[in-house]
C-alpha cells in the first residue's frame, strides 16, 4: 500500500446508470482526487459476486490529505457531473482510515475486504502462497459537518476496522483466516496514480 492513509468505500450503483457512473469515475472523479496533493493512487473495484458491486481505495501519503484543505474543498465543492452521479451511490460506507501495519505491494488479481468491530481484536495478518499483501486500516473520525458530497448521497456509514488482504490467485484467500465481519471479494477494475495525471 501507497502512503500511511487511505479512504475505503463500498457502494452499489443501479444497472441503468452504471455506464455513465463507470465512465464519469474514470474520467473526471478519480482524476480529480488524484490532482490533490498528498493523493498516490486509486483503485476501483468490482465485485466477484454479491454486493456491495464496488470497493473503491483511494491510497494517500498522510491523514492530514483526508482531513484537511483540498481534499475538504472538493468535497464541498462538486462538480455538475458529480452532482448529478453522487445521488446514484447506494448503501455508501465511506471511512477515512489509518494505517496501521501491512506488509506487501502492487495491485492484485483478487482483494478481500473485511469490515469488522471491535478493534480489541485485532487480527493477525496473513502470509501464504498466491498471497500479496495485507493491510490493515482503522477508521478516523471526519471532521467537521457533513460535507455537500456527503449531504447529495444521504449520509454514509463507516467502517471501524478494514482488513484488506490481496493476492493473484483466488484460491489462495478462501482458506485464509479472517476475521468476523462483513467480508466481500473483489477484482480490480481501474487503477490511476498521481503520476499518470495529464
Amino acid at each position: 500500500m501507497l502512503g500511511r492513509a487511505a479512504v475505503a468505500m463500498w457502494w452499489d450503483v443501479a444497472p441503468e446508470v452504471r455506464a455513465e457512473w463507470e465512465h464519469w469515475h474514470s474520467s473526471e472523479h478519480m482524476p480529480e482526487r488524484l490532482a490533490i496533493p498528498g493523493f498516490l493512487r486509486g483503485t476501483r473495484w468490482v465485485a466477484r459476486s454479491g454486493a456491495p458491486s464496488y470497493f473503491v481505495l483511494y491510497e494517500v501519503a498522510e491523514l492530514a490529505t483526508i482531513t484537511t484543505g483540498a481534499y475538504l474543498e472538493r468535497l464541498n465543492n462538486p462538480t455538475p457531473w458529480s452532482r448529478k452521479m453522487m445521488p446514484h451511490h447506494r448503501n455508501m460506507v465511506r471511512s477515512l482510515c489509518a494505517v496501521r501495519a501491512g506488509w506487501g505491494g502492487g495491485v492484485p488479481q483478487v482483494l478481500a475486504t473485511i469490515r469488522f468491530t471491535p478493534a480489541s481484536v485485532l487480527p493477525k495478518l496473513p502470509r501464504g502462497r498466491g498471497l500479496t499483501g495485507a493491510h490493515l486500516l482503522e477508521s478516523q473520525p471526519m471532521p467537521g459537518a457533513p460535507t455537500t458530497e456527503q449531504k447529495i448521497r444521504g449520509g454514509d456509514a463507516s467502517a471501524d476496522w478494514v482488513l484488506l488482504v490481496g493476492g493473484y490467485d483466488a484460491e489462495a484467500l478462501a482458506p485464509t483466516p479472517l476475521p468476523e465481519g462483513l467480508v466481500g471479494f473483489y477484482r480490480p477494475a481501474y487503477s490511476l496514480s498521481a503520476g499518470e495525471i495529464a
